[in-house]
């Protein structure tokens, strides 16, 4: 944590966006850090689903907890959960609302540099980073392979949690589609952005208010242009 908090001082960090719901932020506060803001835009607010909550880990190791899982989810069943939560990222008004504000964010000089996170740092998260990525210009397949790291970089880290759910009685596949990330989950989201607007540049304009100017200005800010 020492050597995080020396890593966010160097860069200047101004703006800590939290994109988890309420409950989850009462669960698992973000630490403090002297003259950075922390803004809360819970993009799940109008969702009927659960997200995962702060205390997965702790959830995850309870006999009960593992066999309801067990009666209720099947490994089809949550690459479906997941893929529409991420048509939710889409369609919720709520979603709109916080990615808006997280993009009316960015265009504010003085709330950069800034850093953004959820629970887990693969599907809101994600979505942002890939939205971000694709407006910069940057080719489809590079968006989808950054996204894919979080199977190399985070499953890993989980193995732990999936050990202990497996102790527990669990099927271990029926967690790596939740704590993971697919291409199809990703293809859901921008196939509703296609659906409803035709394209990222309207999705941004007219569900995001973010408009061709402001779009023009996200670019002049954090594109670099090579020598």
């Amino acid at each position: 944590m020492t050597a995080d908090r020396t890593g966010l001082a160097d860069i200047g960090l101004k703006t800590i966006v939290d994109l988890r719901t309420d409950t989850e932020r009462e669960g698992a506060p973000d630490p403090q850090f002297p003259g950075v803001t922390e803004l809360a835009l819970d993009v799940l607010a109008d969702t009927t689903s659960i997200a995962l909550p702060a205390n997965i880990a702790e959830l995850l190791a309870d006999p009960a907890v593992v066999a309801q899982m067990s009666a209720e989810l099947t490994v089809d069943k949550a690459h479906s959960l997941m893929a529409s939560t991420y048509r939710d990222f889409v369609t919720l008004d709520s979603a709109k609302r916080g990615f808006g504000d997280f993009y009316t964010g960015l265009l504010d000089g003085g709330r950069t540099p800034a850093l953004f996170h959820c629970t887990n740092g693969k599907d809101r998260t994600g979505w942002a980073a890939a939205t971000f990525l694709s407006l910069m210009g940057v080719r489809t397949e590079d968006v989808y392979r950054d996204y894919l790291l979080t199977n190399d970089r985070l499953l890993p880290a989980m193995q732990p949690m999936v050990d202990r759910f497996t102790a527990a009685g669990g099927d271990r596949r029926l967690l790596l589609p939740l704590l993971g990330v697919d291409t199809a989950y990703l293809d859901a989201a921008f196939d509703q952005v296609r659906v409803e607007y035709g394209t990222l540049e309207r999705y941004f304009g007219e569900a995001l208010g973010v408009d061709a100017e402001a779009q023009r200005e996200l670019r002049s800010r954090f594109l670099v242009t090579p020598v």
